[in-house]
């Protein structure tokens, strides 16, 4: 294999000035949500777009920080890869309206759909294009979530949960000790029919029937089983150390989806590695899906937790069921 490797160079994340606390849904819903979402998955608040924003002002946004951390301007992109479930239309892609905005006129654009995987996914695939191709030198990677559009207001098993953010990374070409080390991504396609927005496209085109049953909204059919992502998660990552001749205790950093805090404890726990190196942001953002991770990656570079040499481990998973998880050297 060339000596060609893909690392990432900066971040950016974007979340909307709209803060919407627990107390919101005390009176929505004519109960007490706030002590249990504070002791059972510790959000406290979450960013919600106004009715005049959408998914792609949120990525452009988080992508401009990431343009400008990397010291870059937007004609030196040379690909942008959006993962969201939640686009700017059903057709064209979300990164058309993103190349334009940003005039990132030199680059490739797609989206891509894994739900709350599509981060991880969406920077394998970019690693991928630069190992492959030398014409790649930078590409844009981001995952963006705007999941209030599709809540039922009336659903307390959702709409207490899920909030709207961007996060983007600049992943560039190198030759030295440092980026991409290991990779997965597996699906479990037989939940693929538990959790998601199932009107709207082919299957089930938009009607009046569809809304009124409001199939245009998020839905969780069944519960998923919550022992999967732990289970799952901590097999991905004793996986990655295997294919790189290290050990969980080399992790420096893991940077896991936000939907539920104890997962991410009892993943930890699983490998004897401290709950402290888990990154975790849901308190002020609540779900944010497929931004939750770079945007938990941001705030840790922002903060300085994430230094040169570190390792850092991204796990995401999400409806299909889709996980993916990869490891990088910084």
């Amino acid at each position: 294999m060339s000596k060609r490797n893909a690392a990432i160079l900066a971040s950016g994340m974007y979340a909307p000035e709209k803060i919407v606390p627990n107390s919101y849904f005390n009176e929505l819903l004519g109960q007490d949500v706030d002590t249990w979402l504070r002791e059972n998955v510790q959000i406290y608040e979450r960013r919600w777009c106004n009715d005049d924003e959408s998914v792609a002002d949120l990525i452009e946004k988080a992508c401009l920080t990431a343009l400008n951390n990397a010291g870059l301007k937007p004609d030196d992109i040379d690909l942008l890869i959006i993962a969201t479930d939640t686009p700017e239309y059903i057709s064209p892609s979300t990164a058309s309206v993103i190349q334009d905005r940003l005039k990132l006129v030199n680059a490739g654009t797609f989206d891509i759909n894994t739900a709350c995987a599509g981060f991880v996914t969406a920077l394998d695939i970019a690693t991928k294009y630069i190992q492959a191709d030398e014409r790649y030198r930078y590409v844009l990677v981001v995952g963006a979530y705007t999941m209030s559009k599709y809540l039922n207001m009336e659903d307390k098993k959702t709409v207490t949960l899920f909030a709207d953010g961007a996060g983007a990374v600049v992943v560039e070409a190198t030759e030295e000790d440092r980026g991409y080390m290991s990779s997965k991504l597996i699906t479990k396609g037989e939940y693929n029919s538990w959790m998601g927005i199932y009107g709207g496209a082919s299957h089930m085109p938009a009607s009046e029937e569809v809304i009124r049953n409001g199939d245009q909204k998020l839905k969780f059919v069944q519960k998923i089983p919550n022992h999967i992502n732990p289970e799952m998660w901590s097999s991905m990552i004793r996986e990655l150390c295997d294919n790189t001749n290290i050990t969980v205790n080399d992790i420096d950093h893991f940077f896991i989806t936000q939907i539920n805090i104890n997962s991410i404890f009892q993943t930890l726990d699983f490998i004897s590695v401290d709950r402290s190196r888990a990154a975790t942001i849901m308190h002020n953002y609540g779900y944010t899906g497929s931004a939750c991770i770079p945007m938990a990656f941001d705030v840790w570079m922002q903060q300085g937790k994430v230094k040169s040499g570190d390792i850092v481990c991204f796990i995401g998973s999400g409806g299909g069921l889709a996980f993916g998880a990869s490891l990088f050297k910084m």
